[in-house]
């Protein structure tokens, strides 16, 4: 199955990527047990310039699938085909160069910064270790730069993180992997620890370097309306595997699988009266475990309109209209 690109040949394309963890018990002697599904078996395709979002309950393997891509995991099978070369077969000396063309900022910025550095140091670092600028005038000059693209005054150079808010630490942190100009950026809820006022300045500024730098992001979030504003197109996961894929807007207009119909439920609406009026069904039933997932569709133990055969076999990803996607037998 080939997802559909955004004309052309895709920046990305990820190809039936698994990446499972051993669970082991023993001390001296360590015996496996199980193993915890956290990607199993996704595919999906990035165009040059696109924004991806990639949305769903905490635990689905969202992150993981970013730190995969990142390669600071290591697939357990599949292809990660990056500007036609798979990175999942990499060593460690020609990851050395991917690591300059694709960067990532975090959900916590204050975690993702050294406390004991100064905010221009901090930039500066990644310059260092990939000599990119050897002159330290150099370096400086470009670190002030950057804090003035990410809305910074260029004198924060010489702050620490703690005498920053959370919004001043994550236009650090964007500044941070926009100092070896890359052109694929992992966003890992990058707005969902900040406050409404402070995520929608940090969303305009995302959009903003996208197009002054013709980026290409994946977006993973769980807050769907952020996601509705930035992304093109739209991936949603459960328990390890993307059950439906589409544009944004129809995805969000005409959503299909009903997963995504109860995320898209939960949102609420900024009008009171409409809000009241609304007849929310939340799903029933937890998570199921990433070490035993139900056989079959893996949402079948929750899902409204599950059959007999939903718990036999597992549904493939099928394109039921131009451009989306889903995983359900029971949608036509």
């Amino acid at each position: 199955m080939t997802v559909a690109e955004i004309g052309g040949h895709p920046l990305l394309e990820v190809r039936g990527l698994q990446m499972h963890f051993p669970v082991t018990e023993g001390i001296i002697v360590h015996r496996k047990i199980g193993e915890v599904k956290a990607v199993d078996g996704v595919d999906f395709t990035i165009g040059g310039g696109e924004t991806l979002g990639l949305v769903g309950e905490s635990g689905c393997g969202k992150t993981t699938m970013g730190r995969c891509i990142l390669r600071l995991e290591k697939p357990s099978a599949g292809e990660i085909i990056y500007d036609g070369v798979d990175i999942a077969k990499l060593g460690r000396k020609q990851l050395v160069a991917l690591r300059r063309r694709i960067q990532a900022f975090f959900q916590d910025p204050y975690g993702s910064l050294n406390p004991r550095m100064k905010v221009g140091d901090i930039i500066a670092e990644p310059m260092k270790v990939h000599a990119v600028e050897h002159d330290a005038r150099r370096r400086a000059t470009r670190v002030r730069e950057l804090l003035s693209i990410c809305g910074l005054n260029p004198n924060f150079a010489d702050r620490y993180p703690h005498e920053m808010s959370g919004g001043q630490r994550q236009r650090v942190g964007i500044a941070r992997a926009l100092a070896l100009d890359p052109e694929f950026i992992i966003c890992d809820e990058a707005v969902s620890a900040l406050d409404v006022s402070i995520q929608a300045q940090i969303i305009n500024l995302l959009e903003d370097l996208r197009e002054r730098f013709e980026l290409t992001y994946l977006f993973i979030a769980h807050d769907l309306s952020v996601v509705r504003h930035l992304c093109q197109r739209v991936a949603v996961m459960y328990l390890g595997r993307v059950v439906e894929f589409a544009d944004c807007d129809d995805l969000f207009e005409h959503a299909l699988h009903p997963y995504t119909r109860v995320l898209l439920d939960a949102v609420p609406v900024p009008d009171p009266r409409i809000e009241a009026s609304r007849s929310f069904r939340p799903v029933k039933g937890e998570v199921p475990s990433p070490i035993n997932p139900p056989s079959g569709c893996v949402f079948h133990p929750r899902c409204p309109i599950a059959v007999a055969g939903c718990g036999r076999t597992r549904p493939e990803l099928r394109e039921v209209r131009p451009g989306h996607w889903v995983a359900c037998s029971e949608v036509n």
